[in-house]
């Protein structure tokens, strides 16, 4: 009878013990065990400013205002319809103080850059590839410094008859 009382006792601990929680960590290592560390809070999405341009020589957008080390993403757009090779566009954004008229000067006889002077490069902030009709590209602008920005299509006299904005960062 002993010997039954034993293995009744024993089945009888077995199948409690798959009844209980499926952590098998023991108390003890749970108490000394560290919390997990916080998330970091996710970065803010950058804001998205749409500018384009047309085969009028304009972009809709002359102005653009943000704030000190804000994040910005500008997608730009060439909704033209002539090719690229006669009425390319490009967003090139200057650092403050930076000459449009003097750069887009220079950048005329820089077809083999797609019109972004190497003489000039250390004034440009960011830039998107010379887009034929119908091409998009976005650039991303990180923590802006207070200043006055130009921003200019360099493609030979797009400047000239006003191809050109500013961005305004307070």
């Amino acid at each position: 009878m002993n010997t039954r009382c034993s293995l009744l006792v024993s089945l009888l601990a077995i199948a409690l013990s798959g009844c209980g929680p499926k952590d098998a960590t023991p108390a003890a290592a749970k108490a000394a065990a560290p919390a997990p560390a916080a998330a970091a809070p996710a970065p803010a999405a950058p804001r998205v400013i749409e500018i384009t341009a047309n085969d009028t020589m304009k972009f809709n957008l002359t102005t653009i205002e943000a704030k000190a080390g804000e994040t910005i993403k500008i997608v730009f757009t060439n909704n033209g319809t002539l090719p690229k090779e006669a009425m390319g566009h490009n967003l090139v954004v200057l650092k403050p103080g930076s000459d449009g008229g003097a750069f887009c000067a220079a950048a005329m006889a820089a077809k083999a850059t797609d019109y972004i002077p190497e003489s000039l490069k250390s004034q440009v902030v960011a830039t998107t590839a010379l887009l034929g009709p119908k091409k998009s590209e976005e650039i991303i602008l990180k923590d802006l410094k207070a200043g006055e920005y130009p921003y200019v299509c360099s493609f030979p006299a797009h400047f000239a008859v006003g191809m050109k904005g500013v961005l305004i960062v307070k």
